[in-house]
């Protein structure tokens, strides 16, 4: 009998943080490598909320704090859904996490039972279907092709409705894709949960104010409020206020699935980080206009990777709404060999070779559950996207 629990060979480790890891060695090892695997803003956390964590620190607020977050964040938290998405919550509605993720894994590991199944667009976060194996339900990933432009139709929903589905994850705009939802695609997909009473929705609005050009940033709950008491919508402070290393996440919900939620989260790490919180609340009620300015870097950068991308043969890359990746097919090349001979026969072995032969690391696309494609985060220097994408311009013009 393995001494480990059976639980933990349902799941597999992340893919992108073993590509981040692997460029991080290849990098120490003296190889000019170019990571695009981490999805992790280059950007310094405003001054503004390090200001805050200092000032948390000298003031002492450095103990144990409520278990899911301190009151005056919480009251933040509320502010900002109704100031941004026109959704009202209370105190007791809110829950804060360390980081995004956990927030996620509360909300399954306090309402999953052995046969439920949640629904996931593909490609998702690679963490989602492990997550939902962990705690014991069934993940049913449903893939919207790039001819949807990576978007779930409300045909494919209802199709993959059953009596056994609890929960609809929900991510907008997308990792990996950068896909996002108008309002009316948005509509239509609440329209068919609207007929499934017992399906609850699990939105992953962390992309929320990376949302370029003409697109419009829209929740669930907001589109169709006759599904906000069964909504939780999930967000965070990592990516647009580039403090993905304070591990804040936060949602807001029905205060009975927030109170199960917390009864987890009071069994495993109990509170956030107090420093971290004050950073937040700082985040959340400070200044706002680095947003608009980082958007406009982020979208610079994701016109430079898409039209260099796009110059190669073989390989089509979409125009992505928000975020900041791009998620190229390479169904134009399965098939070729590298000049070191490698033959490509499926996106992982494309990710690999570009990796050992051209120093770029980027995620397959199998990890997100639709290949063949690859992932780039654009969340770099101008110059290190400008190189890296050069070399897959070379890597794929040699191969035959």
């Amino acid at each position: 009998m393995s001494f480990l629990s059976a639980t933990l060979s349902r799941v597999k480790p992340s893919p992108t943080i073993a590509v981040t890891n692997k460029a991080r060695e290849l990098k120490a090892a003296g190889r000019d490598v170019i990571g695009l695997g981490a999805g992790e803003p280059d950007f310094d956390t405003p001054q503004s909320i390090k200001d805050a964590a200092v000032r948390a620190i000298a003031e002492g607020k450095t103990k144990y704090t409520a278990v899911d977050g301190i009151p005056e964040l919480k009251q933040a938290i509320c502010e900002k859904f109704k100031r941004d998405n026109g959704l009202d919550y209370t105190p007791a509605q809110v829950t804060v996490n360390s980081g995004g993720k956990q927030t996620l894994y509360n909300a399954l590991m306090a309402t999953l039972n052995p046969g439920d199944e949640v629904i996931i667009p593909a490609p998702y976060w690679v963490s989602y279907p492990d997550m939902v194996l962990l705690a014991g339900g069934t993940p049913v990933a449903v893939e919207a092709s790039l001819e949807t432009s990576f978007k779930l139709t409300p045909e494919q929903l209802e199709a993959a409705i059953t009596p056994k589905t609890k929960w609809f994850i929900f991510n907008s705009p997308s990792n990996p894709t950068g896909a996002g939802y108008s309002r009316s695609e948005l509509k239509a997909l609440t329209d068919v949960l609207l007929r499934h009473p017992h399906v609850w929705v699990m939105t992953d609005d962390m992309y929320e104010h990376l949302a370029y050009d003409d697109f419009e940033f829209a929740t669930p709950a907001q589109v169709e409020p006759a599904l906000y008491d069964r909504t939780l919508t999930c967000n965070g402070v990592s990516k647009a206020y580039a403090m993905t290393g304070w591990r804040i996440g936060y949602a807001a919900g029905p205060e009975a699935l927030i109170a199960a939620m917390r009864k987890v989260q009071s069994q495993s790490t109990s509170n956030p980080c107090s420093v971290s919180q004050y950073a937040a609340l700082e985040a959340l009620t400070g200044p706002q206009d680095f947003l608009a300015a980082n958007n406009e870097i982020f979208v610079r950068r994701r016109n430079l990777v898409v039209s260099m991308l796009s110059e190669i043969e073989g390989l089509t890359c979409p125009v992505p709404e928000g975020a900041f990746y791009v998620y190229p097919s390479i169904a134009g090349l399965i098939g070729k060999t590298t000049p070191a001979g490698t033959r490509i026969t499926d996106d992982e072995a494309f990710a690999t070779a570009l990796l050992e032969e051209a120093d770029v690391a980027v995620v397959f696309g199998a990890a997100f559950g639709l290949s063949p494609n690859f992932r780039v985060s654009y969340a770099t220097s101008d110059a290190a996207l400008k190189e890296a994408c050069s070399r897959i311009q070379r890597f794929c013009a040699a191969l035959r």
